[in-house]
C-alpha cells in the first residue's frame, strides 16, 4: 500500500515487527514543511470524526512539530497566546457573531 504522508517515528520498526517491509525516505525542509501542514488537516479532520482525547492529542503532537520547526519556544508561543487573549479575549464565553 502507498502512503507518502509523514508517519510518527516509529511507526517504520512497529511495520517492521509486524513483518511488514516499510519503504521510507527523510524529507528535506521543503517536504517536510508541505507534509506537517498535510498532517494537520489530517489529524483535524480526524479529531472532527472522533472527537477523543487521543486525536486531539495527535493534532496537538503536530502543532508541537509544527512550533519546533518554525523555531517557536512553547514560552514564546504561550506568551503570544496569551497576549492575543488578553487583547482580543478567548472563546471561553462562547459568543456567536450573527451580523456586524
Amino acid at each position: 500500500m502507498k502512503y507518502n504522508k509523514l508517519v510518527r517515528d516509529k511507526i517504520p520498526e512497529i511495520i517492521k515487527e509486524s513483518g511488514g517491509t516499510p519503504i521510507t525516505h527523510i524529507a528535506a525542509d521543503v517536504e517536510y514543511w508541505l507534509k506537517l501542514k498535510e498532517k494537520l488537516l489530517e489529524e483535524i479532520k480526524e479529531f472532527f470524526e472522533n472527537e477523543s482525547i487521543e486525536e486531539l492529542a495527535d493534532v496537538k503532537e503536530v502543532l508541537n512539530a509544527i512550533r519546533d520547526y518554525k523555531g517557536f519556544s512553547e514560552s514564546e508561543l504561550e506568551a503570544t497566546r496569551v497576549a492575543k487573549a488578553e487583547k482580543r479575549g478567548a472563546f471561553e464565553k462562547r459568543i456567536i457573531l450573527e451580523e456586524s
